[in-house]
């Protein structure tokens, strides 16, 4: 009966199974819909396909960054490649200005690396690297977390682009006079100085946390538990707890002054352009890091303590570690995906293909 198959649909919905199948059959619908308008396309004359909107088609897939659509439409009809879009640009310059990294990776799967895309101009004389030079749209650049990362992500795009273009092409001007490096500099004025605001601010509250963390660690490691001999020397110097509790402390102490000093570097720094590419982005990972370790060591210290204060009553000194642990977890849930996207953003593979196989 049709209400079993309502409950049925909705347990599915409840384990996520239902969305997974309608993802996967709307992949078999475009892919299906896709080899069909590749087969009519193959029948058609040059002349017929501004009738069809073949050409608005291509245009909306770069912008969108589509690639199984590009890729198969450049099969059947390669002259797409060269066509223009309305502000004059190849499918190569138009990827860049939106900043679809997957379509832009394209170019190193062609054979020979055409470099006929690398010398075109757009109708306001613009090249490949002015379109790098100018800002990323908003959709993009609301991907990335932070104003710093996303003026490291476009750095990284103007350096791509700059690794492939003719050298001259740093010192040609567009119609306003601009060369790529001065429209790059005018066009991310404002987003510089928002991810200056926005590095500041992180490395300030983070340093208030690193100097308290300094300060009890600094002063736990006189104040030993249990007190010490009349000899100075401590009362538990020979327990393991007592062992874990100083290395933890000692740990905790070294991380956190480390972490401070990065984020004072932070603070001191320049904040040129190039900063934000690796160096600025380098000390954050490592301010973090290490803050994160100083934490985490802080928590193992408390626990030892509290076993040689609590002569080791498990039934106390179990759920108070256990309680010690939310401190170390909500720092992993609150700072630990931005360590991690910092890091992949600096130190990954990248978001280019460059070693994309060929594909034409």
């Amino acid at each position: 009966s049709s209400r079993p198959r309502k409950e049925v649909i909705k347990l599915l919905k409840f384990l996520g199974i239902k969305q997974i199948y309608d993802v996967k059959l709307n992949h078999i619908y475009s892919d299906e819909l896709l080899r069909r308008m590749v087969k009519h396309i193959s029948t058609l004359d040059f002349e017929k396909y501004g009738e069809c909107g073949l050409f608005r088609a291509f245009n909306n897939a770069v912008k969108n960054g589509i690639v199984e659509m590009i890729v198969e439409m450049v099969k059947v009809c390669p002259n797409l490649m060269h066509t223009f879009d309305k502000n004059g640009r190849v499918f190569l310059m138009s990827s860049i200005a939106h900043r679809q990294e997957k379509i832009f990776s394209l170019f190193y799967g062609l054979e020979g690396r055409n470099g006929n895309f690398l010398s075109v101009t757009d109708v306001f004389d613009n090249t490949m690297l002015h379109c790098a030079g100018e800002l990323s749209p908003s959709t993009q650049l609301a991907r990335i977390s932070g104003a710093a990362l996303q003026m490291q992500r476009e750095l990284q795009w103007y350096r791509e682009v700059e690794s492939i273009v003719n050298p001259r092409a740093k010192t040609y001007c567009n119609q306003n006079g601009e060369t790529p490096g001065q429209l790059f500099t005018k066009s991310h004025e404002k987003l510089m100085t928002a991810g200056e605001k926005w590095m500041k601010q992180v490395a300030t509250s983070s340093t208030v946390v690193g100097a308290l963390i300094i300060t009890v660690m600094f002063t736990a490691a006189f104040t030993v538990p249990g007190g010490n001999k009349d000899t100075g020397f401590p009362v538990f110097l020979h327990e393991k707890s007592f062992l874990i509790f100083i290395i933890s402390d000692a740990i905790s102490l070294f991380a956190s002054s480390t972490s401070v000093l990065m984020f004072l570097g932070i603070l001191t720094s320049r904040y040129s352009e190039n900063d934000f590419l690796i160096s600025l982005p380098r000390k954050l990972v490592i301010g973090l890091s290490t803050l994160f370790i100083s934490v985490a060591a802080m928590m193992v210290a408390f626990c030892a303590a509290l076993r040689i204060v609590m002569d080791g009553r498990l039934e106390v000194v179990i759920p108070v570690s256990l309680l010690a642990g939310i401190p170390v977890t909500l720092f992993i849930l609150l700072q630990f995906p931005l360590l991690v996207e910092i890091f992949m953003s600096t130190y990954g593979p990248g978001i280019f293909n460059r070693k994309m196989k060929r594909w034409y």
